[in-house]
């Protein structure tokens, strides 16, 4: 990811658990209909659920929309740079 490139602003609505809306999205990791990963500015974010099925990508813009059954949302730092590396790099320097 370009350094000098701004942060998009990162929104999340999810509506009766069927519809999900997202922006801020800078690339798609993987998807099928139980997983989606996406990644964004405050980390990775991983969608769970049936039936999952992306509606819209617009990574120019960072919107995505997806329909289907989302049973879990959860973020990681995976695919992000962070300052202080993982905690075994800390450890063995």
């Amino acid at each position: 990811m370009d350094e000098t490139k701004t942060a998009m602003p990162h929104t999340l609505a999810l509506e009766n658990r069927e519809g999900l809306r997202l922006t801020g999205v800078s690339d798609v990791d993987s998807f099928d209909e139980q997983t989606v990963s996406v990644f964004t500015d405050m980390g990775e974010l991983t969608v769970r659920g049936s039936g999952l099925h992306i509606n819209k990508l617009t990574l120019e813009s960072g919107e995505l929309a997806l329909e289907g059954r989302v049973d879990s949302l959860s973020y990681s730092d995976h695919g992000r740079k962070q300052q202080g590396g993982s905690l075994l790099a800390r450890m063995f320097k």
